[in-house]
């Protein structure tokens, strides 16, 4: 269990135990003096897992991914699904990725999402460059648990070169939304010209540039171009992509904290806990490993780099960047 997120009943049995070893006047002293037993939450959730996809293929106008012939992934993947799953700490909230291009899909998570408490934010996906953007985003944004768009690489090239394309992105930063990119190294170009021409948008990076991930450090140029975009103080970057960047698609991917530690040590130098996120791709890294282990591994590494490293990397680091609403509370 991640550190930076307490359990309570660790806390007060280690308490018990180290009071039943002193005398009844040093029992009654030490439990005066014993601190308060610490929160169970940030923010008020525990953990927050920034990549998930939710879909359903059973429904009758079916789904636009994953195809038929994925057939660990082609099935009902819903709310109910992820939180039976097994996992070292409990996710108490998630925020949503749209992994189709098919616009009342974006309505579909949000009617989920309502139903749904688990779900905290949701990135959409909405046609950048149409001319009906700037009513699809007025629609969509309505709702508070639209945190943002995702951008695929195949659609990143050439994009800042169309005025339209970098009208309806600086329209994404002025309703405090965020934008996700996915692909590989094509996003650092289009990210660090971006970030100069609407400097007010913040930008994720999403599965780690698909950099290869191999127990050894990561390549030169990957690590040149990332830090160049780590300098840029809105640019973030999702703990996704460890897993899958091993290549292991037959679920053996290791489970080993060592076996990642160069990459980890790597954006944690560049980006700092703050501007990093936990994110699990969910069920798209279950090919690759079971949840438990891809929750692990950055768990683990991050306990060594203390309370507050934990804290942002699960909870703080995600609300920065989604600026996502507590459903409790309906605020900010």
């Amino acid at each position: 269990m991640a550190s930076g997120v307490y359990d309570r009943r660790e806390f007060l049995a280690a308490t018990a135990r180290a009071v039943a070893g002193l005398s009844l006047i040093g029992r009654a002293a030490a439990l005066r003096a014993a601190p308060a037993p610490p929160p169970t939450g940030v923010g008020g959730f525990t953990l927050i897992d920034t990549h998930s996809h939710f879909y359903d293929p059973t429904r009758a106008q079916g789904v636009p991914w994953p195809p038929r012939d994925e057939q660990q992934l082609y099935r009902p993947v819903l709310p109910q699904d992820y939180r039976a799953l097994a996992s070292p700490q409990p996710v108490t909230g998630t925020v949503v990725v749209e992994a189709s291009p098919w616009l009342e899909d974006n309505q579909w998570v949000l009617d989920l999402a309502a139903r749904e408490s688990f779900i905290v934010g949701f990135v959409g996906h909405l046609p950048v460059g149409s001319k009906r953007f700037g009513g699809h985003l007025k629609r969509f944004a309505a709702n508070k648990l639209f945190r943002g768009i995702r951008i695929r690489d195949r659609k990143l090239e050439g994009l800042l070169d169309a005025p339209a394309c970098v009208s309806d992105l600086k329209l994404l930063a002025d309703h405090d939304l965020s934008l996700d990119l996915v692909g590989g190294g094509e996003i650092f170009p289009f990210a660090g010209r971006l970030a100069q021409e609407v400097p007010g948008l913040r930008i994720i990076i999403d599965h780690l540039a698909g950099v290869v991930v191999d127990g050894k450090e990561p390549p030169a140029d990957w690590v040149q171009q990332m830090r160049a975009l780590a300098r840029r103080p809105r640019i973030y970057c999702k703990l996704s992509g460890l897993v899958e960047g091993t290549g292991r698609s037959d679920g053996s991917a290791p489970r080993d904290v060592e076996f990642y530690r160069p990459v980890l040590d790597t954006l944690r130098e560049m980006f700092g806990p703050e501007r990093l996120l936990y994110a699990s791709n969910w069920p798209v890294s279950e090919r690759f490993a079971p949840l438990a282990t891809v929750q692990g591994i950055v768990a683990d590494y991050f306990r060594s780099h203390g309370r507050r490293a934990e804290e942002h990397i699960f909870a703080l680091s995600a609300k920065a960047a989604y600026r996502w609403v507590r459903r409790e509370t309906g605020q900010h």
